[in-house]
């Protein structure tokens, strides 16, 4: 649009993409958010000092920050986004439940007001009856919200929650409704301009969710039809003329298995998944903001909205994906994933590169990657094949949990809900389970590798660029250990072949495990690089292409990644297999008697002293890590012996908090 841009940063972020990127950038402070990304003086300073004519506010931070908006107001700098009225009644979810109402929005039972205490928190969820849902009155992104399914989940629900709030909005206020079982999330992505116009686009399906924050989106969402598109689309477009808002915004639904929908609160900014819209519309959304801030016309009307296939968008997480705890660190290696075709079915927005610092300052989202298809199969095989080459070492990421879940039949066949994640892993995600076939398919490139690393270690090429067979082996008798996530070690005996020694063959190998016929394995592999592209092919059946990662050697093997999870190989030959059942295992470290920090974060409370005896279950500290607190419980009945931490101590993972004295002999 040849717009100069100015960037503004923290110290955290003084060599993030957005600076590089950027005309010109202004440093706002030190890393924590309340003195910089938070800091409406300082944006203003940074404004006045570069002459800025607008402000694009991004996703978060100060983005549906009323007050914001009427400081650069104040300042004659136009805001990229919505009015400080419309925002302030939208953006505030007491408020704009009132006005869904009047405007004709199907809502959900609730309370419309303020909540005063835990003792009027108590009171509004008997009467509306459990469960309920606790949730911040100002922002979104799932910080400051809690289900409560009792009074003692009410009580404890509403002190984290209005602490998050404030933490994350500089706003405590909370809001309680009826919490919809089983409900799908879908939302409606408008635009509106200064001249009476409104458009609603096609819907975003974010049911599949943790902690109340979206993990993957897709648009559009299999469960609408035609009749429900169009009136979640008109109740939305009412909703914001109600109010005379303009720019872009989102409605967000809670929708039943019946298609009934229900209100659930408006995002008065640029949401983190709206490319998969631009995907299937042709439109850029920001590009839109911008123009309808300069105050022209939008030049589409409803009837000129269509949409073309299918998108998909999984959020790329630094995050351990059994417990959703946030994880630091430098980027050791960082390769995002390529679109293979001119159709640009490849999307990345993300603002790291390699070697970039994962802080405890930010959310840890590394990337919004997004695929698109003519077909919602097309979409997920694209997603599938794009998650599979993403690489990226240094910090513990989500992957293996997004490629779970794209490559579930479950989720392939559109039956999903907001508690999808829940039901499919009630006791926690870990990892890809190895069944027959996939356990084959391991195995196979495992030994392929082996056989690749042992060719390189015996071989060299003389100057036809031909292979010198002197001493190097052609076949191999391996015994192929995969260990799982879950401990369980898989053993499968693998006979690798190699089919010719010419450089034409000289990647292909044929693989003989039991109870499988012979398969013909191709990898292009420049050996010790991070991405296996393997093809197998079995008689009489289609060739199948995979992707797997190379992590890392091991003494006697190495680490695989393969749909998303890694995997530590070890490949002895017969005599080793023979001897590595005389190994002794090394003890697992007894952790009953300590509270270890499960996340690199600040103490925000210590609720035992030494001496105290505790109770299993009962909270001993919390810990909080990127705006999300998480409470700490003791796994046993002790005494307290030592803490070595007090409130505002910054934590390692897994740095030890308090220890309890030795258990008793009975």
């Amino acid at each position: 649009m040849g717009i100069k841009t100015v960037a503004i940063y923290s110290d955290a972020d003084a060599r993030s993409s957005h600076v590089i990127l950027a005309d010109e950038a202004v440093r706002v402070g030190p890393p924590p958010s309340d003195q910089s990304y938070l800091s409406i003086p300082a944006i203003l300073n940074a404004i006045k000092e570069t002459g800025a004519q607008a402000v694009h506010p991004g996703y978060g931070f100060l983005s549906e920050n009323s007050h914001f908006v009427k400081s650069l107001d104040e300042a004659g700098v136009v805001f990229i986004g919505p009015g400080e009225k419309a925002m302030a009644d939208l953006g505030d979810k007491i408020r704009s439940k009132i006005i869904a109402k009047n405007s004709g929005v199907n809502t959900i039972p609730g309370f419309d007001g303020v909540v005063k205490n835990t003792d009027h928190a108590l009171e509004i969820s008997r009467s509306i009856g459990y469960p309920v849902m606790l949730k911040a009155s100002a922002g979104g992104g799932g910080k400051g919200m809690r289900i409560a399914w009792n009074d003692q989940k009410v009580i404890e629900g509403f002190k984290l929650a209005s602490q998050e709030s404030k933490s994350s909005f500089g706003d405590d206020r909370l809001l309680i409704e009826k919490y919809i079982d089983n409900p799908r999330h879908i939302e409606i992505q408008i635009l509106a301009d200064n001249f009476g116009n409104a458009v609603y686009l096609p819907e975003r399906e974010c049911s599949i969710q943790r902690r109340n924050q979206k993990v993957i989106e897709e648009a559009p969402s299999v469960h609408l039809d035609t009749s429900t598109r169009k009136a979640m689309g008109e109740q939305a477009i009412s909703l914001v003329k109600h109010v005379g808002y303009v720019s872009a915004g989102t409605v967000e639904f809670l929708v039943d298995s019946k298609r009934n929908f229900y209100f659930l609160e408006m995002n008065t900014r640029l949401q983190v998944e709206h490319p998969i819209t631009e995907y299937i519309t042709g439109l850029d959304l920001v590009e839109q903001m911008i123009r309808v801030a300069a105050n022209q016309k939008l030049f589409m009307k409803q009837e000129d909205i269509k949409y073309k296939g299918w998108a998909i968008e999984s959020r790329v997480y630094a995050e351990d994906p059994e417990k959703y705890l946030p994880s630091i660190g430098r980027l050791s290696k960082y390769i995002e994933p390529v679109s293979l075709t001119d159709k640009h079915e490849v999307r990345c927005d993300s603002g790291i590169v390699e070697g970039s610092e994962i802080s405890i300052y930010y959310d840890p989202l590394i990337c919004k990657l997004s695929t698109y298809g003519e077909t919602r199969d097309e979409a997920i095989q694209t997603m599938g094949r794009a998650l599979d080459s993403y690489v990226i070492k240094g910090v513990t990421h989500n992957i293996p949990l997004l490629r779970e879940v794209i490559g579930s039949s479950r989720f392939k066949s559109g039956n999903i809900s907001t508690k999808f994640l829940a039901e499919e892993y009630p006791e926690g995600f870990k990892g890809h389970i190895l069944k027959n076939d996939s356990l084959f398919e391991l195995a196979s490139i495992a030994a392929l590798v082996h056989a690749k690393r042992d060719v390189r270690n015996w071989c060299w090429k003389d100057g036809n660029e031909s292979f010198s067979n002197r001493n190097v082996p052609n076949n191999w008798n391996l015994w192929v250990k995969i260990h799982n996530n879950n401990s369980k070690i898989e053993t499968v005996n693998v006979h690798v072949e190699r089919r010719s020694t010419t450089l034409q063959h000289k990647d292909e190998y044929q693989v003989i495990v039991e109870s499988h016929p012979p398969t013909i394995v191709n990898a292009q592999w420049p050996l010790e690089s991070p991405l296996i592209n393997a093809q197998l092919l079995v008689p009489n059946q289609s060739k199948r292409s995979v992707t797997v990662q190379y992590l890392d050697p091991l003494p006697v093997g190495f680490r695989l990644q393969y749909m998303g999870t890694k995997f530590d190989i070890t490949v002895h030959n017969k005599r080793q297999h023979e001897l590595s059942q005389f190994m002794i295992e090394k003890p697992k470290k007894d952790l009953s008697k300590v509270i270890i920090s499960p996340m690199p974060g600040s103490v925000i409370s210590v609720a035992v002293n030494v001496g105290d005896i505790v109770n299993e279950g009962v909270e001993v500290a919390v810990v909080e890590a990127m705006k999300m607190q998480n409470i700490l419980r003791a796994s046993r009945v002790g005494k307290v012996k030592k803490i070595n931490v007090k409130p505002g101590s910054s934590v390692a993972a897994e740095e030890v908090l308090i220890e309890f004295e030795d258990e008793e002999q009975k």
